[in-house]
């Protein structure tokens, strides 16, 4: 039997921030302000913010030292992380793994951060904290086989999260090896995320990445204090690799572990919605502009995606068509396409006009999306996308494999500065944006992780307009 909870555990455990590659500490720098840039637009725009914060206010945990980027106010640390990985996730808009079918940031950073604040830990253990969860999260989403987890109803970024959250938090603790693996046993029993939420556009997807952060963080700090978790939870006979799928390769959650950093390996996205989608979106950018292509004179688009994209963002077609809120349309090809047809273009506000358009709408309906041989053959590697415009000049066909902001076609420092600005805009003054920025990319000489995060709220005398408003 493979011992891989107690390799993750010394793995996590013995993590030094002198141990990383110089590429993994720039990436892991890149991806935290992407991270925060997200979650700070998602504090003024996203739709769960009124109903989050009053229900951790009757909880109890509306108040203490825990910040919740772009919050004035404070959280228990717990409170924290769970409001923090909501938002993290709540736009879509949040960073991906291929091969780990997976989100990554969106429960590590959470705990990490949450688990700093209780600590004062320095920097340079944030970000030793957040590559181990980095590590640990994707390298179970791999031995669990995505497309088998998923056939089976879970969300894999909410079952292996809590694992990843428990090894962030758990590294910017402090714990040992023994007390880390106590942490794996007690997530063991809080790995939970049901892909449900597809039927109607419900709000669980982001709730699950909360939730897996916070698990993570309440039980390292169990841990910390000597709570005992099952045995062996990973590769047991009732652990998590064995009970969430029917064929999990235990092996390939510490391969070339400390040697093969997955971390490398994370995307970032350019467009807010499904990244399943976003192969076919560049392709049918390209095309647009590349043939003048106006979407009044579009006939029919088949777009062709590997079959696990398909089932989440093609099936069934009729409802994909017919997206009713921004859950829907981040799950749908036929939308994003459409979008992208009709702008050259999406972000974050292009949802409220296009969902309530009529010919974008009326464009949705002559999109559909299939399977395709080619693209599947090149899955789970990349989740790649062939589009096939049909117009009464002819047809236009383009094939993208490596989407933009892939490891191999990863978006570039100005680029990554530039989707933040965006986001970030309407809320901070441009030197305020870039005083955080600054920050963020020298996390790990960050001595007052709190004092950092506070620049991330509005100063009183910076006009906030409403994402998507005219001023």
């Amino acid at each position: 039997m493979t011992a891989v909870t107690r390799k993750l555990s010394e793995f996590t455990a013995g993590l030094r921030f002198d141990d990383l590659p110089d590429e993994v500490v720039e990436r892991t720098r890149l991806l935290v302000l992407d991270h925060v840039g997200i979650a700070l637009r998602a504090r003024h725009a996203a739709a769960l913010n009124d109903a989050m914060s009053t229900a951790l206010a009757k909880l109890g945990l509306g108040e203490g030292s825990g910040s919740v980027i772009g919050d004035d106010k404070g959280y228990a640390p717990a409170a924290a992380a769970f409001y923090n990985g909501n938002l993290a996730h709540s736009l879509d808009f949040d960073d991906t793994h291929a091969r780990g079918s997976i989100h990554p940031s969106a429960p590590i950073v959470p705990a990490a951060f949450a688990a700093a604040e209780m600590t004062g830990a320095h920097g340079r253990d944030i970000v030793a904290g957040i590559v181990a969860g980095y590590e640990v999260q994707i390298r179970l989403s791999i031995a669990l086989k995505p497309s088998e987890h998923y056939a089976r109803g879970f969300h894999p970024t909410a079952t292996c999260g809590v694992f990843g959250a428990a090894a962030a938090a758990a590294r910017v603790l402090g714990l040992s090896a023994r007390q880390i693996a106590d942490a794996f046993g007690l997530c063991g029993s809080q790995a939970a995320g049901s892909m449900q939420f597809l039927l109607d556009g419900a709000w669980n997807k982001p709730y699950h990445t909360g939730y897996a952060a916070m698990g993570g963080l309440i039980a390292a700090s169990f841990a910390a204090e000597g709570f005992r978790g099952a045995g062996e939870a990973l590769e047991g006979k009732a652990g998590f690799l064995n009970a969430y799928a029917p064929d999990a390769d235990p092996q390939a959650a510490v391969a070339g572990l400390g040697e093969k950093w997955e971390t490398m390996d994370i995307a970032v996205k350019p467009y807010p919605s499904c990244r399943y989608g976003h192969a076919a979106m560049d392709a049918l950018i390209a095309l647009r502009a590349a043939n003048d292509i106006d979407y009044s004179e579009i006939e029919s688009v088949e777009v062709g995606l590997p079959r696990t994209g398909w089932n989440l963002i093609g099936d069934p077609e009729s409802d994909k068509q017919s997206p009713e809120n921004y859950v829907d349309g981040q799950f749908s090809m036929p939308f994003v396409a459409a979008v992208a047809l009709r702008d050259g273009k999406m972000g974050w506000d292009s949802y409220e006009p296009h969902l309530k358009d009529q010919n974008t709408l009326a464009l949705c309906k002559k999109i559909r999306s299939v399977v395709d041989s080619e693209i599947e053959a090149q899955f789970p590697a990349h989740m790649g996308g062939v589009v096939r415009v049909h117009t009464g000049r002819g047809k236009f066909e383009k094939m993208v494999i490596i989407a933009r902001g892939e490891p191999e076609n990863f978006l570039s420092a100005a680029e990554m500065r530039a989707k933040f600005d965006d986001l970030t805009a309407p809320y901070l003054s441009e030197g305020d944006r870039d005083g955080l920025a600054g920050a963020l990319l020298e996390l790990d000489r960050c001595t007052d992780l709190r004092a950092l995060l506070a620049r991330t709220r509005s100063r009183p005398d910076t006009r906030l307009r409403v994402a998507g408003s005219d001023d």
